[in-house]
């Protein structure tokens, strides 16, 4: 009966004792958690052009004051593989790199206040694509997701990509263009031909206005627009074929 009363004891002991390391499981986790709240976004990839200037996007949020203990760091590691290089930290006030090949490049544009922690790259250069990690702390928050930037510096060209609704836009368009024009300059052509027809028609010379009588003047001026406006009809009906 002891020994049953030892062995009933010692289960119980054993209950305890998982219960209290659960208990200390998850005030653990929620420890973390609470440590895990600063959240980093940047842009996945940036373009530049040889000689402009190249802005690299960061923002943060932290559930903490910021104090004079945050620092933000940018590292840099090429395409081409090798070791990360930190380019440029903050505290208080920027520290850009003073060696490497950014020195006197860095220069910051973000606000603290605000939650921005960008910096901007002048004069970049094909060598300077690669993968850049903006990384900021808080503390006591200092844990966080890694977003990465990589950086693609090119050469500015004047070819352009035709866009889906620009493309339609040319197909669709650009014949009702080319219509009109061609209606206009044939009107304009028909208009001028009418207007000459109708000065030569209706406008008498003086040896006619000597030879005819006066009276048969307007007969046969009505006489030549009649046969005026039958010649347009032809004309439109030859044109039709």
């Amino acid at each position: 009966m002891r020994r049953g009363g030892a062995g009933g004891d010692g289960g119980g002991s054993l209950s305890l004792l998982l219960l209290h390391s659960q208990r200390v499981l998850v005030l653990l986790l929620l420890g973390v958690c609470n440590v895990l709240s600063l959240e980093i976004k940047a842009s996945a990839k940036v373009r530049a052009y040889i000689g402009e200037q190249a802005s690299l996007k960061c923002s943060f949020t932290s559930s903490l004051p910021i104090s004079e203990r945050l620092t933000v760091d940018w590292t840099y590691r090429p395409l081409t593989g090798g070791q990360m290089e930190t380019v440029f930290h903050y505290q208080s006030v920027p520290y850009p790199t003073t060696v490497g090949k950014f020195k006197d490049r860095i220069s910051w544009v973000g606000n603290i206040a605000k939650g921005d922690a960008s910096i901007a790259i002048q004069s970049p250069v094909l060598s300077d694509n690669g993968t850049f990690i903006c990384s900021v702390k808080n503390p006591p928050d200092v844990y966080h997701n890694i977003p990465q930037t990589t950086l693609i510096v090119t050469e500015r060209g004047f070819s352009f990509q035709l866009t889906s609704a620009t493309l339609l836009s040319i197909v669709v368009f650009l014949p009702s263009v080319i219509v009109v024009i061609v209606l206009l300059v044939r009107m304009r052509r028909k208009f001028g031909v009418l207007k000459e027809k109708k000065k030569s028609g209706c406008k008498k010379s003086s040896i006619e206005v000597s030879d005819e009588p006066e009276q048969t003047g307007a007969g046969n001026c009505l006489g030549r627009l009649r046969e005026w406006c039958l010649n347009c009809v032809d004309t439109d009906e030859e044109d039709l074929y």
